[in-house]
């Protein structure tokens, strides 16, 4: 399952890939099924960074991102030369990208989504958008 979320914690998109699958390959995926509209101009709200762990360092994926005016927060792989990368990595940023794990954490609380009932993934990406409703319905109501 891959996540995307504000920097409050709210969930703004999810989609499903097979385990055999490397997830940095589902990012276009996951950023272009994902618009938040704007107040009163009702214009798209982008991203200006976007935090992942080291599963998401390439260079395509940095190359990706800053043309679509998104900096990359992700760290080097320890193998690698990290003055050799285009973007510098902003540690202060990256340590916000707990908020996308405490949101993982409650998802796992969903007893529907932990324990995936359902046998397809449609019906399985399904219930944790329900799981996505049932969040926003909790903070109308607070």
């Amino acid at each position: 399952m891959h996540l995307l979320c504000d920097s409050q914690g709210n969930p703004l998109h999810a989609c499903l890939s097979p385990g055999q699958r490397h997830e940095s390959q589902f990012l276009e995926e996951l950023l272009d099924g994902c618009e938040v509209c704007g107040d009163e101009r009702d214009e798209a709200i982008w991203p200006v960074f976007l935090a992942g762990d080291k599963g998401y360092r390439a260079d395509w994926i940095d190359e990706y991102l800053i043309e679509e005016g998104i900096l990359p927060v992700i760290p080097s792989k320890e193998d690698e030369d990290r003055s050799a990368r285009f973007v510098e990595f902003d540690r202060e940023k990256y340590r916000r990208r707990n908020i996308i794990e405490r949101l993982i954490g409650w998802l796992k609380e969903c007893r529907r989504v932990q324990t995936r009932f359902e046998k397809l993934a449609t019906n399985f990406l399904g219930m944790v958008k329900m799981a996505f409703i049932q969040r926003y319905l909790k903070l109308m109501t607070y």
